[in-house]
């Protein structure tokens, strides 16, 4: 047993607590009324940076939430290793549907977790997650075996789009320059059979408004002559997938990189188990785009879903009102060379062609970012795969997921490094939902591994350039 190792199992005790402390806030970046607990998030960070050996750790502010930066740089001739996470967390609504309070975390055994899941808002999206880089990284300070220098940023607007990361680190590209980016906000296909992820998906994300009349309307005394723009938009909405699950806007497809008979036949190596999938989120039945299994419909190929809507009178009892107005809030996820920018002005102009003259069409666009593929050549994948494959002693294979995470193209644009996505959690964390949680196993085996990836990615890049 090497010394890092020893010294995090000394340790597993104290992680756990450090960790249930940051899950305890609240740092919700959608709601401006939690901004006193993301500070506070931000300063318990940084506090523990500082405590597990980190240098220079700074709460670095942007024009919205802060960043929280910190380094240990041991020699520069040695490659440098970013990783990334972010503090921020979804809303906990709805509040009903949690069987334990969502910022006080408790530990809970299941048949997926028989060492215990922890129950919280953030546990696996990405509380959790970031944490083992920074109990991973204290293992190597402590124990005067870290092989690489290493940068952390953590933001607190993942959540909400990154929305001022950029600008963050267009003005920060010296202090974040790196060799290599490691994220963990991502999933393994199980744990018994460990994945890297080599794929995800981009995003455009938009809300449509549609006006009817002036006022809402007595439905007895103006329906039948006038439109009902909850109607309308419904019938819209409905002629946006055809019979076949293909998205109907023009051009949606123009640039849409089909995989080869070989890369599908790869990405299906996984076992993946429909009558399990179908099982485990309550379904007698899946559906899609034709031609494509829910694998590859989950990851490879694009999608546009509603992911709310509403209009009119939804409080308690009766009101029988025409409503002025109706709203949608519309996700498309796209894959590579699909941009996001281009397909939000097709759906705006298709959807906007949609509408009868009797409705007023409003597409407001929200964040958005591009899909991201990491080849299997790189010497970040190989040195993840074999991090993994020492860990869980199982072969490890590449996944795509479906999810978006648009600062790693970013990443890639600002500072020319690629991204790892080497995530622990499980797809069946309930992130984003009620009872959201990480198992203990899957944290204490991301500590485990982590360092063998700066071991290996190290010598990999030393073999490369002698």
């Amino acid at each position: 047993m090497n010394k890092a190792h020893q010294y995090q199992l000394e340790n597993k005790q104290r992680y756990l607590d450090e960790l249930f402390e940051i899950l305890r806030i609240p740092s919700i970046s959608a709601d401006s009324s939690y901004s006193k607990e993301i500070i506070n998030c931000a300063e318990t960070i940084s506090k523990n940076l500082r405590e597990s050996g980190l240098d220079h750790v700074e709460i670095c502010q942007t024009k919205g939430n802060p960043v929280v930066y910190a380094d240990k740089i041991i020699n520069s001739e040695l490659p440098t290793v970013l990783v990334y996470g972010h503090y921020d967390v979804q809303p906990a609504d709805p509040l009903n549907l949690w069987e334990s309070d969502p910022f006080d975390p408790i530990i809970k055994k299941t048949d997926i977790h028989p060492e215990g899941a922890i129950y919280a808002r953030g546990s696996a999206d990405d509380k959790g997650q970031f944490f083992m880089h920074v109990k991973a990284i204290e293992s190597l300070i402590k124990t005067d075996t870290l092989p690489c220098n290493v940068k952390i940023i953590v933001e607190g607007e993942e959540e909400v789009g990154s929305v001022n990361l950029g600008s963050f680190l267009k003005e920060n590209t010296s202090k974040l320059s790196c060799d290599i980016i490691l994220i963990s906000d991502t999933h393994i296909f199980s744990n018994q059979i460990p994945t890297v992820t080599t794929g995800l998906r981009g995003l455009s994300y938009v809300e449509v408004e549609l006006e009817g009349p002036n006022r809402d309307l007595h439905s007895g005394l103006y329906g039948g002559a006038v439109p009902n723009p909850i109607n309308v938009l419904s019938s819209m909405i409905a002629s946006l997938i055809d019979k076949d699950g293909k998205i109907t806007v023009k051009g949606f497809y123009d640039k849409v990189i089909e995989l080869t008979p070989e890369d599908r036949a790869e990405l299906n190596k996984l076992p993946f188990n429909e009558e399990e999938f179908k099982k485990s989120i309550g379904l007698n039945d899946t559906e899609g785009e034709k031609g494509y299994n829910s694998l590859e419909r989950t990851s490879i190929r694009p999608t546009l879903d509603v992911n709310g809507i509403w209009g009119g009178y939804t409080g308690e009892g009766a009101k029988t009102v025409i409503p002025s107005k109706a709203y949608a809030k519309i996700s498309m996820r796209l894959v590579p060379d699909q941009n996001p920018e281009e397909i939000t002005q097709l759906f705006t102009e298709h959807f906007t062609s949609l509408a009868p003259k009797s409705v007023k069409v409003t597409v407001t666009p929200h964040h958005g970012g591009n899909a991201y593929v990491l080849p299997s050549t790189d010497p970040g994948y190989k040195a993840a795969k074999l991090a993994m494959e020492k860990t869980f002693d199982k072969e490890v294979l590449p996944y795509r997921t479906g999810g978006s995470i648009p600062i790693v193209s970013l990443f890639e644009e600002v500072l020319g490094a690629k991204s790892v996505l080497m995530g622990f959690g499980l797809d069946s964390d309930a992130i984003h939902s009620p009872n959201e949680h990480y198992g203990v196993f899957n944290f204490y085996k991301g500590i485990e591994t982590i360092p063998y990836f700066f071991k290996y990615y190290t010598e990999n890049l030393k073999k490369k350039n002698s």
